[in-house]
């Protein structure tokens, strides 16, 4: 995969869960400068905060949690990123830390 296509794969990515956040009604604003998404809970300003690492062909996921990589899973037949360690998928890592610290659901469909 060319860094061009990498770059639109992961700006699909990042408006799917933007239009996710903005669908839930959740109290949760973002922010998507320079390759990044700032992800506020504003019920106590804590962050997460997902970044492309083209180099590599990865997203990084930092929450509290933790930091976390993943791949594009190749034998996926949609969009399926992968923890590099875990192999658990990025939607339900993502899904369980707004839960964690914004103590909103919101349900992502990337």
């Amino acid at each position: 995969m060319t860094e061009a296509q990498f770059n639109q794969i992961v700006d699909e990515l990042m408006f799917s869960i933007e239009e996710s956040i903005d669908d839930s009604g959740a109290d949760i604003d973002y922010e998507n400068t320079a390759g990044m998404l700032t992800i506020t809970c504003e019920a106590n300003g804590s962050q997460i905060i997902l970044s492309r690492q083209p180099a590599l062909g990865e997203v990084w996921l930092a929450a509290k949690s933790g930091g976390f990589h993943f791949k594009l899973d190749a034998e996926s037949t949609k969009s399926l990123w992968r923890n590099t360690v875990s192999g658990e998928p990025l939607i339900e890592m993502l899904t369980a830390a707004c839960l964690a610290q914004s103590g909103e659901q919101v349900n992502f469909d990337f």
